[in-house]
């Protein structure tokens, strides 16, 4: 454990024992992100069969501003916290995980406030689902906060009782909000849920949040934790500007049919949301065990990511109408149109993912900065300029290139970081 970006050579454990720890950590990531992706699949289908194309659009604008103010918090608080703090939990882990988790209540009340407020001025369709959202912020980003903090301790199994917990009381709250039968409605309930889980975060970790501790905790770690909130807000700013961009384009049904052929894909796309739970603690461990690993790491977990995304999105071409339907209702036949494309900018973006996770192991927060900027100016650049000229396919396949070239980028980078670490790592020869 370090507190700066430099990360010190530790004694490394026997093979055998580090592997077999390896996988135990690997084994919960997957069935956290198992338990995530499923989760937030069975909403989107639940509430896409409920309310139609036009309502799930409109569903889909709360979903992604979520996803906005969620980097945001990310950036802030458990970002510099996997990066810095990830080992055995120890009172400097504890202070850590209660300065973050307070910041990430902090940002979820501030943000959420505006929310409210926006929402109650907006009215219409759009405001009831706005104004919900920003009410149950404060919840959604500390269930979020809790999450990273039990992998930084390599605790994946709280995580993912934890997002089980959320699961189940998704159950009940879903179905009174079919009852409802309102954009409002279901976004309570998804928010009330995660209120649920969050409190028992609190009740698994033992700490207090500290939300007065926030300010020192933004201070401590703003080398790291303002490029990473600019890194994140770029590429979730960028999903939400090319979402209202679409919407003003080719209207609000043209929101819900990407985001229904983004529900097919669910199981990557939540891995890939959330992929720095797992993937950053574990580059960070190759780093301090053995840094001439690193590479290798990425490369197969970027690998890994893009051969899966293919491998489904091959799958989802293959099937029936009739299965579609069954599963997106009315969203299916504007979907299905978006499969292809939308599956070569995941598997793109997947591979993306493994240089990511080993630039933030790095602490090359610069680097990863000037690549993200990149890749979400060329998402929104593709997704509205290929609106204009083709409509929602046309945007689809403008996000896919954008997002392949993307990737390409953030290699790049990986691969100069290296060097540059190699360089420097090497000590001068002097001759006499």
């Amino acid at each position: 454990m370090t507190t700066g970006e430099g990360t010190p050579q530790t004694t490394a454990p026997p093979a055998g024992s580090a592997k077999r720890a390896l996988l135990g950590r690997l084994s919960w990531g997957l069935a956290d992100q198992a338990a995530s992706s499923i989760s937030n699949f069975a909403v989107g289908i639940y509430v896409a069969r409920s309310l139609g194309v036009t309502a799930f659009g409109v569903f889909s604008l709360a979903w992604v501003t979520y996803g906005v103010v969620l980097n945001v918090s990310r950036g802030l608080a458990t970002d510099p916290l996997v990066v810095r703090f990830s080992g055995p939990p120890d009172a400097s882990w504890r202070g850590a995980v209660a300065r973050s988790t307070g910041t990430a209540l902090g940002v979820g009340t501030v943000i959420g406030a505006v929310c409210l407020v926006a929402g109650l001025a907006l009215g219409g369709r759009v405001g009831p689902a706005f104004a919900c959202l920003g009410v149950l912020l404060p919840g959604l980003l500390l269930q979020d906060a809790w999450r990273f903090s039990f992998f930084a301790a390599g605790a994946g199994r709280k995580a993912f009782v934890n997002d089980v917990v959320w699961g189940v009381a998704l159950v009940p709250a879903m179905v009174v909000a079919a009852r409802v039968g309102s954009v409002a409605a279901f976004v309570l309930a998804w928010g009330a849920s995660a209120a649920v889980a969050a409190a028992y975060g609190w009740v698994q970790s033992g700490i207090a949040p500290r939300v007065t501790g926030a300010r020192g905790w933004l201070r401590e770690q703003r080398d790291l934790g303002y490029r990473y909130l600019v890194e994140n807000v770029s590429l979730s700013g960028a999903s939400q500007l090319r979402a209202y961009g679409l919407g003003a384009i080719a209207g609000v049904g043209a929101v819900g049919a990407v985001r229904g052929a983004e529900l097919l894909l669910g199981p990557f796309l939540a891995v890939l949301m959330g992929l720095s739970l797992v993937t950053v603690p574990e580059a960070a461990r190759v780093l301090r065990q053995a840094p001439h690993r690193l590479g290798t790491f990425c490369l197969m977990l970027g690998g890994g990511q893009a051969a899966g995304a293919l491998l489904w999105g091959g799958a989802l071409l293959l099937m029936p109408d009739r299965l579609g339907e069954l599963a997106l209702g009315d969203v299916w036949h504007s979907a299905s149109l978006l499969i292809l494309p939308i599956t070569l900018g995941v598997a793109g973006a997947g591979l993306g993912t493994g240089a990511a996770a080993g630039l933030r192991a790095l602490g090359a927060a610069r680097r990863s900065l000037r690549c993200q900027l990149f890749a979400s100016a060329g998402y929104v650049g593709g997704g509205l300029g290929g609106a204009v000229a083709a409509g929602t396919v046309g945007s689809a396949w403008g996000v896919a290139a954008a997002t392949v070239s993307g990737s390409a980028v953030w290699w790049l980078q990986l691969r100069s970081a290296l060097r540059e670490r190699h360089h420097n790592s090497v000590p001068e020869v002097r001759t006499p």
